[in-house]
């Protein structure tokens, strides 16, 4: 699997999805600057969770408009598989490879700490690692974590069996409780239409080996290697 992990500045998860890659594939991906405007031939890009820029204006924003992104979406227009982790998911929003928008966390407070995730769907080279309706535990660590889309969108999203993860509790309830930042109908991850773009605001890399303390993410990485390898 050919891979990629986009940096930018401020990014502070880049290295965390560098591992997490190499951990599965024996291979390290090539570290991609920001201000380049090429990609080699990949099977796979990371836009990495951190703070892009400071998270200055709108989260993502800035780092939505560098040079690397028009790259990036001329790669996931041809089928390449790209998966935004955390503010790589707002990055995707507001390069417009992903409907709707990250928002303030309805707390107005950051927030770090595990959280609980039913999974939606296998049906993506994302998910196929696990079953439907399975509860994984996956960290977050955002201040602009709230997903926001209007009526029609998410009805879209939901008809499509495009929504990905769902913040839920123990038991798989998608309860106002266990949702840590006020997203729309407890969304924590979506897919585009074609299935090769995944945003979401959990960070599977940071709980993807025993030594992190779980390895509910793992799946994910082993899924992706298996399928584009």
């Amino acid at each position: 699997m050919k891979s990629a992990v986009i940096v930018f500045p401020g990014s502070n998860c880049d290295r965390d999805a560098a591992v997490a890659i190499t951990r599965v594939t024996g291979h390290a991906p090539r570290m991609i600057w920001h201000r380049d405007a090429d990609l080699p031939d990949l099977d796979l890009i990371v836009v990495p969770g951190g703070f892009s820029y400071g998270d200055y204006l709108r989260s993502g924003a800035m780092a939505a408009h560098s040079p690397i992104m028009a790259a990036v979406k001329a790669k996931a227009d041809k089928g390449v598989r790209v998966l935004g982790i955390c503010n790589g998911f707002q990055v995707l929003t507001e390069a417009g490879l992903l409907p709707g928008a990250l928002m303030r966390n309805q707390s107005l407070s950051f927030i770090c700490r595990d959280v609980l995730l039913r999974v939606e769907t296998s049906n993506s080279d994302f998910t196929s690692g696990y079953n439907a309706g399975q509860v994984v535990r996956i960290p977050v660590a955002h201040h602009d974590g709230c997903f926001f889309a209007d009526e029609a969108t998410l009805d879209r999203l939901e008809d499509e069996d495009r929504v990905a993860f769902r913040y839920c509790d123990a038991q798989g309830n998608p309860a106002d409780a266990a949702n840590p930042n006020g997203s729309r109908r407890n969304i924590a991850g979506i897919l585009n239409p074609g299935r090769n773009v995944l945003g979401m605001m959990p960070h599977p890399e940071r709980l993807a080996d025993p030594l992190l303390g779980g390895t509910d993410g793992a799946p994910m990485f082993r899924a992706l290697a298996a399928a584009l390898s």
